[in-house]
């Protein structure tokens, strides 16, 4: 069979191009825990030895890096002066951890799916699933730390606000599950925007929890907010107003049970929130990067832990919102909309 030699450089290139983001998020990891971002930022341009004082670390280390940031576009270079700057934009991205588009955090998720290697290839070749819990801390400190971000940016401002009669009833006092909370950031969220309400928590993976008890305590919510390991068709009904799935239904091995589980656990004129991965319902409307990271997290991680559930309804990161609406009416949703989407995200509102 003939090769088309333009075809093949250009798949080359790609991958080559591919292989040098992979290093370069090893430098942005390194540059984030080490305070390289931080020491640079607002600071107009700098000298590697300046850099290297700031934040405490070896020169000689300091201008390697630095100049792998410039050779990646991360970090603007003078040759002049052979100074370093870090433009705002870069620092939204790469400095300031309260932005919504700051982004070194998400690839402690991709060192996580390397280190986990082993247990995917045993489940490709098995059939079987790999839990939540069976990862590297690194996948549950990332996946937290790149949605808090998100979360805060979008949950009260904008999310929230898309659903009929919700925002009302969280003002004069409301009861809330957030079933699959994780590292409970989207509940003390809600928490800290509604002092009236009262929230709940729920998530099977322990760690999660205890972490999530010490957010609350952290942020003075913990007499309105409650943490409790437990399964997503388990966990004590409340009459809850609002019952909210943030990004994790796609990972739970039975998910029509759950939201079936949930209209029996909320107030007949309650809703469920269901914030899901933004993709399209066809394979050939997910070929883009948002697409790729999401089928490729999929792949390793929501379908691994919804298959070691015995799952027997794997959606999948990537659902799109003609099955996500299917699942709810399923479960007996008779309204079922979506009230808004991001680049990452589709929101989905469902009633009785």
């Amino acid at each position: 069979m003939m090769i088309n030699q333009q075809t093949l450089d250009t798949l080359v290139g790609q991958l080559l191009g591919e292989l040098s983001a992979g290093y370069g998020g090893v430098m942005v990891s390194l540059g984030d825990k080490l305070g390289l971002y931080k020491a640079m930022a607002g600071g107009g341009p700098l000298s590697s030895h300046e850099i290297a004082r700031r934040s405490g670390c070896s020169e000689r280390y300091v201008r390697e890096w630095l100049n792998s940031q410039v050779a990646g576009g991360y970090i603007a270079y003078h040759p002049c002066s052979a100074t370093y700057e870090l433009t705002p934009e870069q620092a939204a991205v790469l400095a300031d951890d309260t932005s919504p588009v700051f982004l070194p955090h998400a690839w402690q998720v991709v060192a996580s799916m390397w280190a986990d290697e082993p247990k995917t290839l045993n489940a490709f070749r098995t059939g079987k699933g790999v839990s939540w819990g069976e990862h590297s801390e690194r996948l549950f400190c990332g996946v937290a730390a790149f949605y808090r971000n998100c979360y805060s940016a979008s949950l009260i401002q904008e999310w929230l606000p898309t659903l009929s009669g919700i925002t009302t009833k969280l003002e004069k006092g409301a009861r809330v599950a957030d079933v699959g909370c994780g590292h409970g950031h989207s509940t003390v969220l809600m928490a800290q925007a509604y002092p009236q309400s009262r929230f709940w928590g729920f998530d099977v993976h322990e760690g999660s929890i205890e972490i999530a008890r010490r957010v609350a305590r952290e942020a003075g919510v913990e007499e309105r907010v409650s943490f409790e390991v437990a399964q997503a068709d388990e966990y004590a009904r409340h009459d809850y107003d609002l019952v909210c799935f943030f990004d994790c239904l796609h990972d739970m091995g039975r998910p029509i049970d759950a939201v079936r589980y949930a209209r029996t656990a909320m107030a007949e004129d309650g809703t469920v929130m269901l914030i899901e991965p933004f993709a399209g319902d066809r394979v050939e409307d997910n070929i883009n990067p948002v697409g790729r990271l999401y089928y490729a997290a999929s792949t390793t991680l929501c379908c691994a832990h919804a298959i070691s559930e015995n799952g027997t309804h794997v959606l999948g990161a990537q659902a799109g919102p003609s099955r996500l609406e299917a699942v709810l009416r399923s479960a007996g949703f008779g309204t079922v909309r979506q009230a808004a989407q991001t680049p990452f995200n589709l929101i989905i509102e469902a009633r009785l």
